[in-house]
């Protein structure tokens, strides 16, 4: 279901929120338990940065897991992404909450995921993005395929991918340069 370049752009030009899954998408889907049993995740920076550079321009960032993690409070803390909902099996109520919470058409939402559970959300969405490591039948309902695999600069890539559909990468690259 993949679409045209010409049609990811448009897409891209009407996203007014980008709402990621975390495991496999923000990070390489690992989880680190410790003798203790506490969880650790592994983030990109630069992912971050792209995050920050969306909400900085205006477009809105959730996050949406079907688990729960404190390291994903703290890293969407730092981030600034205030919309983080966690412990979300079953993710097409989620999504649906989100943006009737949000007053914000499905259409104008890119949904960015990597597994089974990701695919109703997608399905709603009106950007469906899989990143490049995706379980294939995720792949099959996606929109577009990131180059990037989840936790290594996947959620960059769509950041800038979005940036760009609306004229805005140049100036947010360069923002730090002027």
């Amino acid at each position: 279901m993949l679409i045209t370049q010409q049609q990811l752009q448009n897409h891209a030009n009407s996203i007014q929120m980008v709402v990621f899954d975390i495991d496999g998408v923000f990070t390489d889907g690992r989880i680190y338990l410790n003798h203790l049993g506490e969880e650790t995740k592994a983030f990109n920076v630069r992912d971050g940065h792209g995050v920050r550079m969306l909400i900085h321009y205006g477009i809105r960032v959730a996050v949406l897991s079907g688990r729960k993690s404190a390291a994903v409070e703290v890293r969407m803390r730092e981030l600034g992404v205030s919309d983080v909902l966690q412990g979300h099996a079953d993710k097409k109520t989620a999504f649906n909450k989100l943006i009737n919470d949000k007053n914000i058409s499905a259409q104008s939402v890119a949904f960015v995921g990597d597994d089974i559970i990701d695919v109703q959300a997608m399905q709603l969405a009106g950007l469906a993005i899989a990143v490049a490591d995706a379980h294939d039948w995720v792949k099959q309902h996606a929109d577009h395929i990131t180059h990037a695999n989840g936790g290594h600069g996947a959620v960059r890539e769509v950041c800038e991918l979005i940036l760009a559909a609306k004229g805005l990468l140049d100036t947010a690259l360069n923002y730090n340069l002027q």
